[in-house]
């Protein structure tokens, strides 16, 4: 008889912090916004100003490290996100 060993992985969730660059004013925030729905953020700070080309939202969110990469990535793919840095 052979016994695997088969005990669930644990990835733990920590709470990650970015800043996101966007362009567009607050078409680019809502766009971002729309990517972070159905995640569990803690903080989501929007700084857009009139006649200024790029604005930022800085986020933490209860995130996995495979799921902040892939995070990262869908934030990157989208059209008006410019940079996301971990804070």
């Amino acid at each position: 008889m052979t016994i695997l060993d088969e005990r669930p992985t644990y990835a733990p969730r920590l709470h990650r912090r970015h800043e996101i660059v966007t362009t567009g004013g607050l078409d680019g925030v809502l766009q971002v916004s729309g990517i972070l729905a159905g995640h569990a953020v803690r903080e989501f700070v929007a700084d857009v100003r009139e006649g200024v080309v790029y604005g930022t939202v800085t986020c933490t969110v209860s995130l996995t490290e495979d799921e902040c990469r892939h995070l990262v990535d869908r934030l990157l793919a989208a059209s008006r996100v410019t940079s996301v840095s971990p804070c």
